[in-house]
C-alpha cells in the first residue's frame, strides 16, 4: 500500500484539489509516491474539528499500510471570525483556539506516533475584499473578519507548533511578504487565487523536505518504465 498524506482543514483545504489548487499540486507531486486524502469542511473551526476527529481519523484507517506520512492541520481562518459581526456563530476565542489545536495535534500523536504533522495558520485577510465578497447579508457593513484578528491567531498557531514541538506553515506572514498580495494571493479577502494556492503548495513541500519527506527518498509504486527490460519486460515483475 502506498503511504498517505492527509489534509485536514476547513474550506481552504476542502477547496484545495481544485484547478491549480495546494492539494492537487500535492497529489501530482507525489503521484507515484503517495496518495494524499482530502479531509477538508468548509466553514469548520476547531471546536467542531474536535469533535468530528474520531469520524474523520477513525483507528482502523491506521491498519491499512501503517501510519500516514504527514497530517496538514489548516484551522483558523474561521475561529477568527469577529463574535460581533455576521459570521459570529464561527467564532473561538483565542484560547480556546489555542487548546483546541493541541487537542487535534495530542489525537494524531496518539493515534499515529510517527507521522509528521504539521500546522498551517489562516491566511491573511484583505477587509475591503471580505466586504465585497460577504459570506452572508452584512447590515453592519463592517467585514466579519480583520487582518489584526487573523494575525493573532496565526501567532498562536505557530506558538503552538513550537509548544507541541512540530514545523508550521506562517502563511499569515508569508503571504504578505508578496507585492499586492490581497489581490494577487486572494480571490474574496480569504480564499486563495492560484498564486495563493502555489505558495502554500511551495511552503508545505519545503517544511515536509525540511521533516525528511522529500520524494527524492520516497519509493515509487511498481517499476518505473525505465526499470523495464524491453526485451524481457515481464522480468521487472519477478522482483
Amino acid at each position: 500500500m502506498r503511504p498517505k498524506i492527509y489534509l485536514f482543514g476547513d474550506s481552504i483545504t476542502e477547496e484545495s484539489f481544485g484547478d491549480g489548487g495546494w492539494g492537487a499540486s500535492l497529489a501530482n507531486h507525489f503521484s507515484r509516491s503517495v496518495d494524499v486524502v482530502l479531509r477538508g469542511y468548509s466553514g469548520y473551526n476547531t471546536r467542531w474539528a474536535v469533535k468530528v476527529l474520531d469520524k474523520v481519523f477513525p483507528a482502523v484507517e491506521g491498519g491499512d499500510g501503517g501510519d500516514p506520512l504527514a497530517v496538514t492541520v489548516f484551522f483558523g481562518a474561521n475561529d477568527a471570525c469577529l463574535p460581533d459581526r455576521c459570521s459570529a456563530f464561527q467564532h473561538v476565542p483565542l484560547e480556546e483556539y489555542n487548546h483546541n489545536l493541541i487537542s487535534i495535534v495530542s489525537f494524531l500523536k496518539k493515534q499515529w506516533p510517527r507521522t509528521q504533522i504539521l500546522l498551517i495558520t489562516p491566511p491573511p485577510i484583505d477587509e475591503d475584499g471580505r466586504l465585497r465578497y460577504p459570506y452572508t447579508e452584512n447590515p453592519s457593513g463592517q467585514p466579519e473578519r480583520t487582518n489584526e484578528a487573523a494575525g493573532a491567531y496565526a501567532k498562536t498557531c505557530v506558538a503552538v507548533a513550537r509548544e507541541c514541538e512540530i514545523p508550521a506553515v506562517d502563511l499569515w506572514t508569508k503571504m504578505q511578504q508578496f507585492p499586492d498580495w490581497e489581490k494577487a494571493c486572494l480571490r474574496d479577502g480569504l480564499h486563495l487565487t492560484q498564486n495563493g494556492n502555489k505558495i502554500v503548495f511551495e511552503e508545505v513541500i519545503t517544511k515536509l523536505r525540511d521533516e525528511g519527506l522529500s520524494l527524492e527518498i520516497l519509493p515509487v509504486d511498481l517499476p518505473l518504465l525505465t526499470d523495464i527490460d524491453p526485451n524481457d519486460p515481464l522480468k521487472a515483475f519477478q522482483k
